[in-house]
């Protein structure tokens, strides 16, 4: 199953909103707020590298 790491930056202040968002998403099957360069980072998983892409792209890029 493809899987990817997708790291986030947020606007100061948002991060468990989005936090709360990601998590509504089914392919994502886990996501932190962390510190550092990136304020949040998502495990996100999908049956083919095409549904990968279009989850990425589609449901978590456009927020």
């Amino acid at each position: 199953m493809p899987t990817a790491f997708v790291l986030i930056n947020t606007e100061i202040g948002s991060e468990e909103e989005i936090l709360n968002e990601l998590k509504k998403i089914p392919n994502v099957k886990e996501a932190y707020v962390v510190y550092g360069v990136y304020d949040i980072v998502a495990k996100v998983e999908a049956d083919s590298m095409d549904k990968l892409k279009e989850v990425i792209s589609w449901r978590i890029a456009s927020r």
